[in-house]
């Protein structure tokens, strides 16, 4: 009993980590300051970090940071000298070094791409990529986030924290996020989503989490491959061109994003993000 409890008060402090970093990306996050928050020295808040995580508070530091650029480059407004500070680099060259390691293009072209993407319609061949199918349902474990759904990731550091210490990853776990509003429709600081992994029902869960069921049902499936970035338009595209030329009506389920591949193993360049639309059942079906 006394070794799950240690356990499971690791994996809170690490998770309290995680949302500390996220509240505080724009200020000196330094090893001894995270150290503080978690209440270990920062001799051995280091390793344990890293045995729980999975990397290391820097590495989830600056991949939080360089995810949160990713979605400002999205935009026109913000200068990327403005980004590149706020990123936590002391010059646009340093930054540049940075993005284009881990998003494989430099700023400016990310930029610009995504400006493209927002601006034109999809091409047709994205459209036609839709698959409709029969989801099975999942049972997940779910920890909510209240906001702008680019900023959902720190839940899922939590999450994998939690997963991590409790064995989860023993076997291959799908994840998820739940998306329950219309970002033109409901106020972003209003916006409803959760982040989740696959569980098997009735296990015990961490604080702030709840057991939820993925409901099965036909869904459209459309596989984006890039950066969770350039999502927006491709919902666009979903909703704006196929669904209505699809003949299809869609369900009262909420749509929900399954991630293909680890986005700490692979480049952005490579993700994976299966977006599903659930639709009604066909007649006489």
């Amino acid at each position: 009993m006394k070794k799950a409890s240690t356990r499971s008060d690791y994996e809170r402090r690490v998770r309290r980590v995680a949302a500390f970093v996220e509240a505080h990306l724009d200020e000196d996050l330094t090893l001894e300051r995270l150290a503080e928050v978690a209440c270990f020295s920062p001799y051995h808040f280091h390793r344990i970090y890293r045995a729980i995580a999975g990397e290391t508070a820097g590495e989830t530091v600056r991949r939080l940071r360089l995810h949160r650029a990713a979605n400002e480059l999205a935009h026109p407004d913000t200068p990327i000298a403005v980004i590149a500070r706020r990123a936590g680099y002391a010059s646009v060259e340093a930054f540049t070094r940075a993005f284009a390691a881990d998003h494989r293009r430099p700023p400016a072209a990310f930029r610009s791409r995504q400006l493209r993407l927002r601006a034109n319609r999809p091409k047709e061949d994205a459209i036609m990529d839709v698959t409709i199918k029969r989801f099975e349902g999942a049972t997940v474990a779910a920890l909510p986030h209240q906001g702008d759904y680019q900023r959902i990731a720190p839940r899922f550091e939590e999450l994998t924290a939690w997963a991590r210490a409790n064995g989860l990853f023993a076997v291959p776990r799908r994840w998820f996020a739940i998306y329950h509003d219309d970002p033109a429709a409901i106020p972003e600081p209003q916006l409803r989503s959760e982040a989740c992994v696959e569980i098997e029902p009735g296990r015990a869960l961490g604080p702030g989490m709840t057991e939820r069921r993925i409901e099965p049902g036909r869904v459209a499936v459309l596989v984006h491959k890039g950066p969770y970035a350039e999502l927006e338009p491709v919902y666009r595209a979903l909703y704006g061109e196929w669904l209505p030329a699809s003949g299809e009506e869609p369900d009262d389920r909420p749509s929900f994003e399954e991630y293909l591949n680890n986005p700490r193993e692979v480049p952005p360049s490579e993700w994976l993000t299966a977006i599903h639309l659930p639709l009604r059942p066909r007649a006489g079906a």
